[in-house]
C-alpha cells in the first residue's frame, strides 16, 4: 500500500515530474472526452481526498472522499501480461544492462518501454486498457472519484517505476528474481560455449530451403485451410497458354520430421494465402494492415480447428479469453469488428447523435451511458459499439472463458435500432 499525499497544484506536469509518470495521464486523459469529470478527479487528487492507494496485479484501489460522510470505493483495472509476453518483456531489459540499473535506481528507461512495445508488449498501459470501477452512482467513464485515483496515481508511479510492473502481473521481487535467472543462465551458456560467436541461431528455415528439400510435387488441390470452406484461388488468366495454375495444391510428401511443421500445415498455409491473394485482387485490402497477432484472429475466426486454434493462442502469446472475444468480434463484424473490440474509438459526434436520437424515439427515457463510441444499456446489459466501418457492433455483457465483461454477441449493422435488436434477440429479451 502506498501513503496518501496531496500531489502538486501547479505547473504543466503538476501530477508527474518523469516522463513515465506523463505518460500514465496521458493514457487517463486520452481515455475520455469527459474533461469535467477529470477536472474534477484533478481537483480530488490536489486537496488529498484519495485514501492510500492499494497497488494490485490488474488493478489500482483506494478510497475516495466526496459528498457523502464515508468515502467511495474507487479502483482502475489494467490486464496483466500473459507469461509469454513476460518473458519478451525480461528478454528486453536483460538484454541491455543499464535498463536493471536504471530501475534499480528509480528509473524507467525510455528504450526499454519502446523496445517492449514493439514487441507486442505494452508496460505503460494504452488509453483503451484503463477500466474504472468505483460505488459512487456517477456513470462517468471514468467518474471523479476513479479519475483522482489515476492522477494520485501518476505521482506514486513517479517515484517508483516498479508499480507499472506489479499493475501488470508481477512485483519487485519477482521481476528481480527472473533478472537474476537470466543472467545465471547466460553466464552458463557462455562457460559451456567459450568459441561462441554471440550470433543467435535462426529460427526455422527459409521457404526456398523447404521447398527445394522436400521430393514432392504439385497435384490437384484436396484439402482446405483452416476456414477456407473449399474456396482455392483462381487460375492465373494473363492471356499465355503456358501459365501455370497457381492454385493452392498440397505436396505429395511430408516435410522432415525435425521440424513443427506438417504436410498438412503447409497446405493449410497455401490455402489461406490464395484465399487474401483473390481478396486482394477483388479490392478487398484491410488484410493488409493486420499485425501478426489480429492475422491469427483472422485465421481462426474463419474456422481453424481446435488444434490450429489453440496454436495461434500459444503463437502469439495471447491471452485466451481476450483472443476468443476477438474471434467472437471477427466473426460477427470482420476485420472492423477486431478494431472495434480492441480499441475505443472516437466516432464523429454526428453519428453518436443522430444513434442517441434513434435510441430514445424508440425506447423512450431509457437511461443511455455514453463513452466514446459505445453507448451501453446498463439494464439490458447490451451495448452498442460505433465501428470504423461505420456500423454498430452489438456486445452483451457476459461470463465467458471465466471472465465477466463486454463480449460481441451479434452481427454489426449500419442501423443501430436493428443492432440492438439483434442484440436482444441474442441473448433471449
Amino acid at each position: 500500500m502506498t501513503p496518501a499525499r496531496k500531489a502538486p497544484r501547479r505547473g504543466a506536469l503538476a501530477f508527474a515530474a518523469t516522463w513515465w509518470g506523463q505518460a500514465w495521464i496521458d493514457a487517463l486523459e486520452a481515455s475520455t472526452l469527459d474533461s469535467g469529470r477529470l477536472s474534477r478527479g484533478r481537483t480530488y487528487a490536489r486537496k488529498g481526498m484519495v485514501h492510500p492507494v492499494t497497488c494490485l496485479p490488474g488493478a489500482l484501489k483506494a478510497e475516495v472522499e466526496g459528498s457523502t460522510p464515508w468515502p467511495y470505493d474507487a479502483a482502475v483495472h489494467v490486464p496483466v501480461l500473459t507469461d509469454a509476453q513476460w518473458d519478451t518483456l525480461l528478454d528486453a531489459i536483460a538484454a541491455r544492462a543499464g535498463h536493471t540499473a536504471a530501475l534499480l535506481d528509480g528509473e524507467m528507461p525510455e528504450a526499454l518501454v519502446t523496445d517492449a512495445a514493439s514487441a507486442g508488449v505494452p508496460l505503460l498501459p494504452q488509453p483503451h486498457e484503463l477500466d474504472p470501477e468505483c460505488s459512487c452512482p456517477d456513470w462517468g467513464y471514468p467518474c471523479k472519484h476513479g479519475a483522482a485515483v489515476c492522477y494520485a496515481t501518476a505521482t506514486l508511479i513517479d517515484e517508483d517505476p516498479f508499480l507499472l510492473f506489479t499493475l501488470r502481473g508481477r512485483d519487485r521481487d519477482s521481476v528481480l528474481a527472473a533478472l537474476r535467472a537470466r543472467r545465471r543462465a547466460a553466464s552458463t551458456a557462455e562457460a559451456a560455449s567459450p568459441e561462441d560467436t554471440g550470433t543467435p541461431a535462426p529460427y526455422g528455415v527459409l521457404a526456398r530451403d523447404a521447398f527445394t528439400s522436400w521430393e514432392g510435387t504439385f497435384t490437384s488441390p484436396s484439402q482446405e485451410a483452416p476456414g477456407s470452406r473449399g474456396t482455392t484461388a483462381p487460375p492465373h488468366t494473363d492471356g499465355r497458354e503456358d501459365s501455370p495454375d497457381p492454385r493452392p495444391a498440397p505436396l505429395t510428401a511430408e516435410p522432415p520430421r525435425t521440424g513443427p511443421v506438417t504436410l498438412s500445415d503447409l497446405t493449410a498455409l497455401m490455402s489461406d494465402t490464395a484465399q487474401r491473394a483473390r481478396g486482394l485482387a477483388d479490392g478487398h485490402t484491410l488484410t493488409l494492415h493486420l499485425d501478426a497477432a489480429d492475422d491469427a484472429v483472422r485465421i481462426a475466426a474463419a474456422g481453424a480447428s481446435e488444434k490450429w486454434f489453440h496454436r495461434l493462442v500459444t503463437g502469439t502469446g495471447s491471452d485466451p479469453a481476450d483472443f476468443a472475444r476477438l474471434v467472437r468480434a471477427a466473426r460477427h463484424g470482420g476485420i472492423p469488428g477486431i478494431t472495434t473490440a480492441r480499441t475505443p474509438l472516437t466516432p464523429a459526434p454526428a453519428a453518436l447523435a443522430a444513434a442517441r436520437t434513434a435510441l430514445a424515439e424508440s425506447e423512450g427515457p431509457a437511461p443511455v451511458r455514453t463513452w466514446r463510441n459505445r453507448l451501453t444499456l446498463d439494464a439490458e446489459g447490451i451495448q452498442l459499439r460505433y465501428g470504423p466501418d461505420g456500423r454498430w457492433h452489438p456486445y452483451s455483457r457476459e461470463t465467458l472463458a471465466g471472465r465477466t465483461g463486454w463480449w460481441p454477441c451479434a452481427p454489426a449493422h449500419p442501423d443501430p435500432l436493428a443492432a440492438l435488436t439483434s442484440a436482444r434477440a441474442a441473448i433471449g429479451r
